[in-house]
Order: C-alpha cells, then sequence, then structure tokens
C-alpha cells in the first residue's frame, strides 16, 4: 500500500473506534462508506486501500471476495442480495461475489449478485455488472456491462 494509502487508513481507524463508523470491521474503514456484514469480506491484506474510496457500498449479506492486486474505486457498489419484489422489507437469497486477481472496477459502477469477475477484468466506469465474465483478462463496460475489448493473458 502507498503512504497516501496508510494516510487514508489511519483517519478511517480513528473514525471506525472513536466515531463508530463500521465499527465491526476489523480493518481501517474510510468513513464515508458503508459496509454491511464486513465479517463475509475477504481480501489481501495489502489491498486494505479498497476500503479507503469514499461512497463504496459493499453489501455481503453472501461472501464477497476480493482477488490480490484488485483496485475499487469511488462509488462503486458491490451487493449480493437484492429486495425481495413480494416483500421489500426482506432481502432475497444472497449469491456470491467474487473479484479476481488485478481487476478494475471504475467509478460509479455496480457489481450485482452472484458475479464472478475472473483475473485482469476491467470494468469501465459507470458500468452494471449483471452477469459473470469467469475467463478475465478483458474489458467490460456498459448497462449491463458486456465485452468491448478482449486483453492478452
Amino acid at each position: 500500500m502507498t503512504s497516501q494509502g496508510w494516510k487514508w487508513a489511519a483517519k478511517g481507524l480513528i473514525h471506525q473506534k472513536l466515531l463508530g463508523t463500521n465499527s465491526k470491521a476489523w480493518w481501517p474503514v474510510n468513513r464515508h462508506q458503508r459496509i454491511v456484514n464486513p465479517s463475509n469480506i475477504s481480501f489481501h491484506v495489502d489491498d486494505i486501500n479498497n476500503f479507503q474510496m469514499p461512497g463504496t457500498y459493499f453489501q455481503a449479506f453472501g461472501k464477497i471476495n476480493i482477488g490480490r492486486g484488485s483496485y475499487i474505486a469511488q462509488n462503486v457498489g458491490i451487493i449480493t442480495a437484492n429486495h425481495n419484489l413480494h416483500d421489500l422489507d426482506s432481502h432475497s437469497q444472497p449469491r456470491d461475489v467474487n473479484i479476481g486477481e488485478k481487476c478494475w472496477i471504475g467509478m460509479n459502477s455496480v457489481v450485482l449478485p452472484g458475479v464472478t469477475l475472473g483475473p485482469h477484468t476491467i470494468v469501465g466506469a459507470g458500468s452494471v455488472v449483471t452477469k459473470s465474465f469467469p475467463k478475465g483478462n478483458c474489458v467490460i463496460a456498459g448497462n449491463p456491462a458486456k465485452i468491448i475489448r478482449h486483453l492478452p493473458g
């Protein structure tokens, strides 16, 4: 993690411990993030910078697995369950989200329940990822996201 990342992490830790923001997470989290069920999120400790981006939302009713070396930009939402269409006060059955190694999820993107992104998948800013791209080595973008370029790999 860069020195800037450590500064952000220290600020997040202060807000967590003194103000109780995202206090259930064992790692430092930016005060402008929302993390639901942090115990269901797995990542490599060197990638703690992913939890310092303002506006990101991790809804982990199911598991969220983030591969090593991946980056998650500002205002990204990763969710594992939607609201039940017949009872808006409850959620549907959660489905895990898996993000491979060395992925990049661009600003203002949303990754929906059950999605798997293979290694080196780049998600264009503002995309809505509704299906999996398990082979990876690609650039996806749009709503719904689709492959716009294959990458060597």
